[in-house]
This record gives C-alpha cells, structure tokens and sequence, in this order.
C-alpha cells in the first residue's frame, strides 16, 4: 500500500493547495466556530477537496476532519487531515500554516504528511519514507543534541497551556530559547534540524496525526507529557524532541 499512499495523498495535498493558494493575502472573510477558533472558505473547500480524493483513492477507509462530519470512522484504517492547520497564520499573510494529511491503522499513526501549500514545502513520514522537498535546501534529520541548555523551544501560543503555564516555564527556563507561533510548521522545522524541541496541549487527533510520523522518520521522538505514544484517546498533550536524550531531559522539566 505505501506507493498507493504517497501517489493518493500527493494528488490530494496538489489539488487543495491549489483551492488554497488564491485565498492567501486574499482578504479572505473569516467566522468564528463554536470554539472561537477562525475558520475560513478556504479551510472548507480544502477539506472538501481532501476528502474527495483520499474517499475515491481509498474507499475502504475512514476519514476523519476538523471541518466536516467523520466519514466510515469505525474502519482499521483512517485519513485524517486538517486543511489548514494555522487558520490565524493563514489568515494574517503569515505562511507558516500547513495542510495535513496522516493515516491511523488501528488508532496507531503511520504514515504522515505537512504541506506548506505556498513555499512549496512538503514533509512525508513513516516507517517507509522519511522525505522533505522545497525551494529552500534542507533535508529530513533532527540535530544530534542532547544538552537541553542548547535546545531551540517552540510552540504555538502560552495561551494553549492554561494552569499548565509554569511547567512550560519551567522547561523554557531550561532550553536556549523559545519561539512563538508556528502550528504544525514548527514540528516540520524540528524534523529539519532548525528547532529541537517542541511542546504543546489540547491538540486534537488531526493537529497530531500527520506530524507523529513525519517527526519519527526524521529520527525524533513524539509523545504525550506522560511519555506515552500518541494514539486516538490520547489527552492532546505532546512533547516533541529531536533525540531520546532532550525528549527525556524535557519530560522530566514538565513532569
């Protein structure tokens, strides 16, 4: 199945970023969820356009989205994207969100991929392929350290944390520095070797299941703030590192 994945999920990462590209810097209308999070036409047609392809390429499997309703969701296998994971970013001319597509085997993530639809970046993941291409340079590898006093932090927003606040301060406190912002794109960067760390809560099954793989075959480790492999369930707590030595040097900083 693997070449019938990456043919499925290229076609389908080619076809909505060509939905999304016209909406960037657009002035695109923006509503507010039930969650006060943004969502846009162009988070919309994406998943639309996602889910066409991957429902004919695959029709055996589920898909799961975070815009529109679960389709066959009790299957083995299932897809699960965001279309524009970074709607703010989208939004706000920033081009660091990215559209993501992972696939579930049994609740397990397997295979991933993080599309930046506008550079042209593209990370695909998994026990089979380990893959970066775009315009910058750049290969798929984390950087081989285990100093946390070295280590690059980022996540998206302090406000994700809440009363988790302090033990994120703790682990700031511990690294080089900390960058805000970024979503999902921080984790690409991370699988490049630009940034080592990474660390973030509340996330849902499709904010996580395509970075999982792609973190992994760039010879990282991901897991929830227990330690535990990311798996449907899970609490939305992830803590992403370049090597198994700062994954567990940041662990015991949040624990």
């Amino acid at each position: 199945m693997s070449g019938a994945w990456l043919e499925g999920v290229a076609a389908a990462l080619d076809e909505a970023g060509a939905v999304i590209r016209p909406y960037f810097r657009a002035g695109v209308a923006t509503e507010q969820k039930s969650d006060e999070s943004p969502v846009t036409i162009a988070d919309r047609l994406a998943e639309e356009t996602l889910r066409k392809i991957l429902a004919a390429r695959f029709p055996d499997d589920g898909i799961l989205g975070e815009e529109l309703p679960p389709h066959n969701e009790g299957a083995r296998r299932v897809w699960v994207i965001d279309p524009i994971d970074g709607t703010r970013a989208f939004i706000t001319g920033r081009p660091s969100f990215c559209t993501l597509v992972g696939l579930l085997e049994d609740g397990v993530p397997v295979f991933g991929a993080i599309d930046q639809p506008v550079t042209g970046e593209r990370w695909l993941g998994s026990s089979f392929i380990s893959r970066f291409t775009g315009p910058f340079g750049g290969k798929m590898g984390t950087r081989a350290i285990t100093d946390i006093g070295q280590a690059e932090l980022s996540s998206t927003s302090p406000e994700m944390f809440g009363p988790h606040l302090p033990r994120i301060d703790r682990l700031k406190s511990l690294c080089r520095r900390i960058y805000w912002g970024g979503d999902a794109y921080g984790y690409g960067l991370l699988a490049l070797g630009q940034i080592d760390i990474v660390v973030e809560c509340n996330l849902k099954p499709w904010d996580w299941a395509a970075i999982a793989p792609v973190v992994e075959a760039a010879g990282g480790v991901i897991t929830d703030w227990s330690g535990a492999k990311l798996r449907l369930g899970c609490d939305g707590s992830v803590l992403a590192a370049a090597t198994p030595a700062l994954h567990t040097a940041a662990l015991a900083a949040l624990s």
